[in-house]
């Protein structure tokens, strides 16, 4: 079964289409046939260039634009397949053909994803197809080229070893030429061992195993003597560029090397070298007098034809590179370093991008794909993205070249102790993963290590010896490429040992980001030994934080488990208020781009689908680009703070300005205090204007605000909108307020517009009868109530001695009700969130972690409420989810909060010593519904002495429901029952 025909099966017969069964066999029977005589055709007729222009084959496009030739042929696709459960085909000669091959897979998706059509039954699996060396590439010799393959790989034509490869993530080749014939059919056999080994290079293959080819195959036609690698250096002080081409041998007479440049700026656009015999290497300078930068804004990239001409044929390749410049200088005005692009400080604003996806794991499904994640990066306003533990895939790199986006390329890690074999396969892929992306202008990073991961030796920890060796890896990648930064270990341990980037990691709550912080800008300076160990100090290395966000800052009833899907946004919120404060921290990275398995942090889904911050509807216009805008004011360290009805107060303010742009010596601040009161109303109480100064790159202090809080209880919202002079937003931001002097009356009697009202209120959890069919529960001691599935909340409310139902104009029941899903956490006897998530253990639910309330997202889980009042119908209404976002205000507010600094010296202090406790519904919150109450309901409540309120949702949606009390949700009130008294 092909790849268009999958994808023809998923589309139409899914369940409910409403398509024959019978009948749609019948029609993938035929499109089968169909399909795969248009394959074969392909197979048998191949072209001059990119083979596949078409729908059949997954990644048609040439997988790497940074070093392409013209002649070849791409092999991904529909190859024969076969498991080696018991690794008996190499005894059984399995690659002379005499044994079938029964299973389909779609190369270049590794088995046991979705997209190889293939489970992962074994760790031996052999591939098979035929292929046809085309006509035209007479005289050339033939190669076939494996972008990466995990793990041990070797290769055989027409039963004739090839050669064998071991290691996973970078590309190798076998020649072809001694056992091929041009316009002869040839059969290409592969057997690939991927079974467990302590010391192989795997990353996070948990997410999905990255068995057999992962990355583009295909055949390439060379000239005998050809490039090997070809990479420019850019020298943007000298305005030049350093070529250095090496050959796959050395050149057996004179040669000829052209690079024609393509940029139409460039006044000597060919240039030549003479190649002299027996040269292998070749290095020259190539001027560049008014060279156009790669940046952030313009990432301009110069594209090169580079050509070695000789006797016997001419090989050439399609190459291309960025004028740049990586470096590190002082923040303006200050002595803190910033990494630098062009001499310039890059305030850096980044994310951990854990390069997987739910049905190609390693491999994405298309280019589209891959070019969108770039693309995704830029639009939420980043800068650059931390590839984690795995060697990027070269078109993913390409966009980020072409797109400007910033990339830390990892090196990824083995799981068992740091032994020789562990230490051969980590330096295999370094130097691999440097000669493939020397080009890649948007790479400025290298990481050796992450989180000191294979490098612990059992009984042993991390030993003075490994640390010597982990120093002669920064050494080895500073001698391989001196041109970028080098981390030897991004670390979460304080345990740096020779680095160009004081890098450390962070998950904790958002309200204890500023402890964190002022620790480390308080023990960072040149010869501090904080993060740094044994005898190793720092030097005046940038500091930066190197992964951060509240995905395993909270603890939880089982205690170190990851915090599941939560609303992160009220974290990330304070969090980058106190980033902002404290400039000396020359970056961050979030994690994550998305979600994974056991992470659930990310700004978008595992399946790419938007998450839900709901910030544009407490700030109008506001979205994830204002946190990351270079204008940034930061307010209230607390993201909602309590204060008195009518109290003036002081609004706190902090400039940071990470920008060179000029915007004039003054900008405008526009002010909005708005909210809502006790009875749901939403009232707009002030406005402002004020200058704030500005310079370039200015981080301090301004003048707080003074500003006058309504006179009555409620919530209040304090947008902050940031303006240039000539009235373009630079950024908006904003902070909260509940405004209380103690929990509302019960009974009270309120003048309004509409006339004098009597007011009731209840508390959610004062029910007189519940039934629901999956389970009932109340959450912190009653602020809000939840039924699961179908069932009813039923209460009995006082009727009032002192009124009459003839005297009421109007009567409503005013109430913030939500749909209510139950989820793994509230479920009696749920298996715990256990097992190694990095080795594909443990379970991955999101909705089992003890803190978990998943974030709103694309997909609603709604339901529907039936109203009584006295047995009469009041209405059916609609909830459209069970959403938690910023906008739940106050549940964020009533979460317990621990402001204690741990009882330990500064000198002993880490991240770990400011976990934050349990979550219960963080963010979660309703819609407010108002339901009518008819006058005779008013009159048969008052003969009964009570008012029977019945909130039921029946079996026909199962939605459940979820009803908040005055300090949980959105909006500040109880239940509340509303009589407008006739004048």
């Amino acid at each position: 079964m092909n790849y268009r025909e999958k994808a023809f099966k998923a589309k139409f017969t899914g369940v409910g289409r409403g398509l024959d069964v019978k009948r749609s066999q019948v029609i993938l029977e035929n499109v089968s046939k169909v399909l795969l005589i248009l394959v074969a055709f392909f197979l048998a007729h191949p072209v001059q260039g990119q083979v596949f222009d078409n729908e059949n084959i997954p990644l048609p496009e040439h997988p790497r634009p940074d070093f392409q030739r013209a002649q070849w042929f791409n092999l991904n696709g529909l190859w024969d397949f076969r498991f080696d459960g018991k690794d008996e085909g190499q005894k059984q000669e399995w690659f002379k053909g005499n044994v079938d091959f029964p299973e389909s897979i779609i190369v270049p998706f590794s088995w046991g994803s979705k997209l190889s059509g293939v489970k992962d039954e074994a760790d031996i699996g052999w591939y098979c197809r035929d292929i046809n060396v085309p006509d035209v590439w007479q005289g050339k010799r033939i190669f076939l080229v494996i972008g990466a393959c995990d793990w041990h790989t070797t290769a055989w034509l027409d039963g004739k070893v090839l050669g064998e490869h071991q290691g996973g993530y970078t590309p190798f080749e076998f020649d072809l030429t001694p056992y091929s014939k041009p316009g002869k059919s040839h059969r290409l056999v592969l057997r690939v061992d991927d079974s467990p080994e302590s010391f192989k290079l795997q990353g996070k293959q948990g997410y999905g195993r990255a068995a057999g080819i992962w990355q583009t195959a295909y055949l390439e036609a060379r000239a005998e003597v050809a490039f090997e690698t070809i990479h420019f250096t850019a020298d943007i002080d000298n305005k030049l560029v350093t070529v250095e081409a090496r050959l796959d041998r050395p050149a057996p007479a004179d040669m000829k090397l052209q690079l024609q440049f393509k940029a139409a700026d460039l006044p000597n656009s060919t240039v030549s070298r003479k190649v002299q015999k027996g040269d292998r290497d070749i290095q020259f300078d190539v001027p560049i007098a008014k060279p156009r930068l790669w940046s952030l804004d313009d990432p301009y990239l110069y594209e090169v034809a580079a050509t070695l001409q000789g006797e016997k044929g001419r090989d050439s390749v399609s190459t291309y590179f960025g004028m740049r410049k990586i470096s590190v200088v002082n923040l303006p005005g200050t002595d803190f370093p910033y990494i630098a692009l062009n001499n310039k400080p890059v305030y850096l604003q980044t994310a951990l991008d854990q390069s997987y996806n739910p049905e190609g794991f390693y491999t994405f499904p298309s280019d589209a794909f891959m070019r969108d994640d770039i693309l995704r990066t830029r639009r939420i306003g980043l800068n650059g993205l931390r590839i984690h533990i795995k060697v990027e895939v070269p078109r993913k790199l390409y966009w980020a070249d072409r797109l400007g986006v910033l990339i830390m390329a990892d090196v990824p890690n083995s799981w068992g102790a740091p032994d020789a074999k562990a230490r051969k396969e980590t330096e295999t892929a370094l130097r691999g993963m440097i000669s493939r992306d020397y080009n890649h202008p948007s790479i400025f990073s290298w990481v050796n290590f992450n989180e000191t991961w294979g490098l612990v030796t059992r009984g042993k920890g991390y030993t003075p010896e490994t640390q010597k060796w982990v120093a002669s890896i920064y050494k080895l990648t500073k001698q391989l490429d001196p041109t970028r930064l080098v981390e030897d270990n991004s670390t979460n341990k304080l345990d740096h040992v020779m680095t160009d980037i004081n890098s450390w990691h962070a998950y904790i709550p958002g309200h204890r980001w500023r402890d964190v912080l002022d620790l480390y800008c308080a023990r960072t300076y040149p010869g501090s030994g904080f993060n740094f160990i044994g005898e190793n100090k720092q030097g005046t290395q940038p500091m930066m934080n190197s992964e951060c966000g509240n995905v395993w800052g909270y603890e939880g009833k089982e205690g170190g488990q990851p915090t599941g899907d939560i609303d992160w946004g009220w974290d990330y919120h304070m969090m980058l208020n106190e980033f902002r404060r404290h400039p000396k921290c020359c970056g961050w990275l979030y994690t994550e781009l998305y979600d994974v398995i056991n992470e659930w942090n990310g700004y978008w889904r595992y399946d790419r689908t938007d998450k839900v911050t709901g910030l544009g509807d407490l700030a109008s216009g506001m979205t994830l680009r204002d946190f990351h805008s270079p204008f940034y004011l930061a307010t209230e360290r607390r993201l909602c703070r309590e204060v008195k009805p009518g109290a003036t107060i002081q609004v706190p303010l902090y400039a940071s300005f990470l920008t060179e742009q000029l915007v004039g010596s003054a900008l405008s601040l526009k002010t909005k205090l708005y909210g809502w009161d006790s009875l749901g109303q939403k009232r707009t109480y002030s406005h402002s204007t004020v200058s704030v100064p500005y310079k370039p790159w200015m981080s301090r202090e301004l003048e707080p605000l003074k500003v006058t809080m309504p006179d009555k209880p409620g919530v209040a919202v304090l947008t902050l909108t940031l303006q240039s002079a000539s009235g373009n937003i630079l950024s908006r931001n904003f902070t909260t307020y509940l405004v209380t002097d103690g929990p509302c009356a019960r009974q009270e009697t309120v003048n309004s517009s509409s006339g004098k009202m009597k007011v009731i209120r209840f508390a959610p959890d004062t029910f007189e009868k519940a039934d629901w069919s999956l389970k009932q529960w109340n959450v912190m001691d009653g602020l809000k109530v939840n039924g699961a599935g179908s069932g009813y909340f039923e209460y009995h409310v006082a009727w009032p001695s002192d009124l009459k139902a003839s005297e009421i104009a109007e009567a409503s029941l005013l109430i913030e009700l939500s749909a209510k899903r139950l989820y793994g956490k509230d479920i009696e006897g749920a298996r715990e969130l256990t097992g190694d998530f990095m080795l594909g253990e443990g379970t991955h639910d999101p909705s089992r972690s003890p803190n978990s309330y998943p974030m709103t997202d694309e997909t609603p889980f709604p339901s529907a409420v039936r109203i009584y009042v006295a047995d009469s119908a009041a209405g059916i209404f609609d909830l459209a989810d069970d959403p938690a976002d910023h906008r739940g205000i106050l549940s964020w507010h009533s979460q317990v909060r621990d402001y204690s600094k741990p009882a330990k010296g500064d000198g002993e202090l880490s991240f770990r010593d400011f976990k934050g406790g349990e979550l219960n519904e963080a963010g979660s919150y309703g819609y407010l519904v108002e339901a009518r109450i008819s006058p005779d309901a008013l009159r048969k409540a008052q003969s009964r002495g009570q008012i029977r309120i019945r909130l039921e949702v029946d079996d026909a949606l199962s939605g459940g429901l979820a009803i908040y009390g005055e300090r949980f949700g959105r909006y500040p009130l109880d239940p509340t029952l509303i009589f407008v008294l006739n004048n």
